[in-house]
């Protein structure tokens, strides 16, 4: 992803779309991580998982090295061939003047992207509600 900030008019930031490689998502197990990959997410077929930003709300002006702010990046979320509005809480520390790190959280119904957990004895009840959770850091390039 690529994020364009104006320290002293953060209202004015843009976060660009952002992608993420399906068949890099990992959980505490790696038969879980095949089945979320082949049957869940189809990677094979539907590689990229991606956020397009609408909007950037709450972040106060200016912003300064050694804070910490929090707001909300709501945009539109393609998982598959779907895509539905999300709002995601960030939470970003500016580090210095080149370079941020933060995280982001969001709830999605599995059903509003038609994600459907095959049938096997051994998967337990799996709960309607799927909490992505980001973090990341941004460096300032050039």
């Amino acid at each position: 992803g690529e994020l364009q900030v104006n320290p002293d008019d953060p209202s004015v930031s843009v976060v660009g779309p952002i992608s993420i490689d399906a068949g890099s998502l990992v959980t505490d197990n790696g038969f879980r991580n095949g089945a979320i990959r082949r049957f869940i997410l189809q990677s094979g077929n539907f590689p990229v998982i991606a956020f397009a930003s609408t909007s950037v709300e709450g972040l106060p002006a200016p912003v300064s090295a050694g804070e910490t702010y929090t707001f909300t990046l709501t945009g539109d979320l393609t998982i598959r061939d779907i895509t539905h509005p999300v709002t995601f809480q960030v939470t970003i520390t500016v580090e210095s003047d080149d370079r941020l790190s933060g995280s982001a959280s969001a709830t999605i119904q599995r059903s509003d992207f038609e994600l459907t957990i095959p049938s096997v004895p051994q998967v337990a009840e799996v709960s309607s509600d799927v909490i992505l959770e980001i973090d990341f850091t941004a460096v300032r390039v050039g």
